[in-house]
C-alpha cells in the first residue's frame, strides 16, 4: 500500500532571502542591549542624569522587552506575525531617532522604554515566522541556527560598533544604525515574509496583559536590584509582588476560554522539558558570565579591549555551534542533541573551576568555548522543539515564552550567583587578611589597595585570590545546576524521540 504521507515542502530562494531580512533586526535588537554601555560616560557628561536616571537609562530597555514578550507573542498570533513585526520595525526606527536626538535624561529614558516595547515584537515574531517559512525539520533547525547566530553576533559586535561610532560621532549616533536596518525590513518584509495568524483568534484579555507585565517586571526589577545592592526590603517586596501577580496570572489563564498563555503547552513533555533545559542553562550561563568579565579585567589585569578579545571565542563558539547543530540533527535525534549539549556545557563549567593556575587565561578561554559549543545546540534544537511542539496557531506565544524564560532566568542567575559569589569573595578575603573585608566590589578593594601604595599589595593579592575562589565556586554551582537539569530532561523525555 502506498504511503499517503508527503515530504515537507522545501524552502525556496524567497524563504532564505526572507530569513536574511529577519536576521538583521535580531542583530540590531541584540546590539541595543550592549551598545549603550560604552556611551554612558558621554551621556553622563552631556545630559547630567542623576544616579537613578542613569540606572533607568541602562535597564529600562531590557525591562520593557522582558515584560512584553508574552503579550507581543500572543498578539502576533492574533493580528498576524508579519504585521506585528513590521509595526515593531517602524516603531523601532522612529524611537531610535528619538533616542539619538534626546536632549534630556527624561527624554532618553522614555525613548529607551519605547525601544523596549518595539523590541519585544522582534524575537517572538521572527521565531514564529521561521516556523511558518520552513516546514522541513532540518531546514528549520538551520534557519533557527542563523537566527541565534544573529543574536550572538549582535551581542559580540555591539560594544565594538559602539566604540567605533563614539570615536567619530556623539553618543546619539549609537542608536542610528538601527534605522536603515528597520527601513530595509519595512521595504522587503511585505514581499518576502509570509503572513500567518490564528484563523479563529479569541479576544485579548486586558487583565491578563496587565498581570503578565506586572509579574515579569516586578520579578526582574527585584532580581536586578538584588544583584546590584543585595537583598533588602525593597527587593523582597518586588519579588513577592511579582510572585503574587504571577499566581494571579496563572489562575486567570485557567479560567479563560482564550487565554493569553495556553498552559496546556506544559502538558507536552517535549515542550516542558525543553523550557526547563533552556531556562536552567541560561540561569547558570548568565550567573557565571558576570564573574568571568570581572575576572579578566580585575584579576588578570586585562584592558577592556583585551577582555573583549578574550570573550570573542565565546561568541564564535555560539556561531559555530549554532550552524553545526542542524548537520548533526540529520544523524542524531533532537532529544539526544539537547541532552548531549547540556553534558558538554557541564564539562565547560567544570573546566572553568580550574582557573587560577599558571595558564589561567588559556583555561578560561577553553572553558568558555566548550560552554558555548554545548549551549548552542541547546538554544538551536531547544527553540525548534519549543515552537514545533506548540500548535501552529500558538507558535508566537510559545516563542515568546521561550524568550521570557531566558530573560527571567538570566536575571535570576545574576542575582543568585552574584550574591553567592560575593559571599564567597568576602569570606575568602577575611580568611586571608582578617579585618580587610570591604563592603564594595573587587574593583573598590583594588582602588583602596592602589591608594595605599606598597602597603596595599597584600590586600590586592588577597582580594584577587578571594575573587578567584568566587569564580571557581560559581562555576561549580553552574556545573551542578546544568548537570541536574540534564538529568531532569532525561527523565522528562525518557531519552525517546
Amino acid at each position: 500500500m502506498r504511503s499517503t504521507l508527503q515530504a515537507p515542502t522545501r524552502a525556496t530562494r524567497r524563504e532564505w532571502t526572507g530569513l536574511a531580512v529577519i536576521a538583521l533586526p535580531c542583530l540590531v535588537y541584540a546590539m541595543d542591549l550592549t551598545v549603550l554601555n560604552l556611551a554612558l560616560p558621554a551621556i553622563s557628561a552631556d545630559l547630567r542624569p542623576d544616579p537613578a536616571q542613569l540606572l533607568w537609562i541602562i535597564d529600562i530597555y531590557g525591562f520593557m522587552v522582558a515584560g512584553l514578550l508574552i503579550t507581543m507573542g500572543t498578539l502576533g498570533d492574533r493580528i498576524g506575525r508579519r504585521r506585528l513585526l513590521l509595526i515593531g520595525a517602524a516603531a523601532f526606527a522612529l524611537t531610535s531617532l528619538l533616542a539619538a536626538f534626546a536632549h534630556t535624561a527624561e527624554t532618553l529614558i522614555a525613548a529607551r522604554a519605547l525601544l523596549g516595547i518595539a523590541g519585544a515584537t522582534l524575537a517572538p515574531s521572527t521565531l514564529s515566522l521561521i516556523r511558518n517559512m520552513f516546514h522541513d525539520e532540518h531546514e528549520r533547525q538551520f534557519a533557527i541556527g542563523i537566527w541565534i547566530t544573529a543574536f550572538s553576533v549582535g551581542s559580540a559586535i555591539g560594544p565594538l560598533a559602539g566604540g567605533l561610532v563614539l570615536q567619530h560621532w556623539s553618543w546619539g549616533a549609537t542608536f542610528l544604525p538601527a534605522v536603515p536596518v528597520m527601513l530595509l525590513l519595512l521595504a522587503l518584509g511585505p514581499t518576502l515574509l509570509p503572513e500567518y495568524r490564528d484563523p479563529q483568534p479569541g479576544p485579548i484579555d486586558p487583565a491578563s496583559v496587565v498581570l503578565s507585565i506586572a509579574a515579569v517586571l516586578s520579578c526582574i526589577y527585584g532580581l536586578k536590584q538584588a544583584a546590584a545592592h543585595g537583598f533588602g526590603l525593597t527587593e523582597a517586596a518586588a519579588l513577592a509582588a511579582g510572585i503574587v501577580f504571577g499566581l494571579l496570572f496563572v489562575r486567570r489563564q485557567r479560567q479563560l476560554t482564550d487565554p493569553l498563555l495556553d498552559l496546556a503547552l506544559f502538558a507536552r513533555p517535549a515542550f516542558s522539558a525543553t523550557i526547563a533545559a533552556y531556562a536552567l542553562s541560561c540561569l547558570a550561563i548568565f550567573g557565571v558570565y558576570i564573574f568571568i568579565t570581572q575576572y579578566l579585567q580585575w584579576v588578570l589585569s586585562l584592558s577592556p579591549l583585551q577582555a573583549g578579545l578574550a570573550i570573542l571565542p565565546w561568541s564564535l563558539g555560539f556561531v559555530f555551534g549554532s550552524l553545526l547543530t542542524p548537520r548533526l540533527a540529520r544523524r542524531v535525534a533532537a532529544s539526544r542533541i539537547l541532552i548531549g549539549g547540556m553534558a558538554v556545557t557541564t564539562a565547560g563549567f567544570a573546566l572553568l573551576c580550574a582557573t587560577g593556575g599558571p595558564h589561567t587565561l588559556l583555561v578560561l578561554i577553553a572553558a568558555t568555548v566548550v560552554m558555548s559549543l554545548g549551549m548552542a545546540p541547546v538554544f538551536t534544537v531547544g527553540n525548534d522543539i519549543i515552537v514545533s511542539s506548540a500548535p501552529a496557531e500558538r507558535a508566537g506565544a510559545a516563542a515568546a515564552l521561550s524568550e521570557t524564560s531566558a530573560e527571567f532566568s538570566g536575571a535570576l542567575g545574576i542575582a543568585l550567583f552574584g550574591s553567592l559569589g560575593t559571599l564567597i569573595y568576602r569570606h575568602g578575603l577575611e580568611a586571608r587578611l582578617p579585618g580587610s573585608v570591604s563592603p564594595g566590589t573587587l574593583g573598590d578593594t583594588l582602588e583602596q589597595a592602589a591608594a595605599a601604595g606598597a602597603a596595599g599589595e597584600a590586600l590586592a593579592t588577597a582580594a584577587r585570590a578571594a575573587f578567584t575562589d568566587a569564580l571557581q565556586f560559581t562555576a561549580l554551582c553552574g556545573a551542578l545546576l546544568v548537570g541536574a537539569a540534564c538529568v531532569l530532561v532525561i527523565r522528562l523525555l525518557r531519552t525517546r524521540d
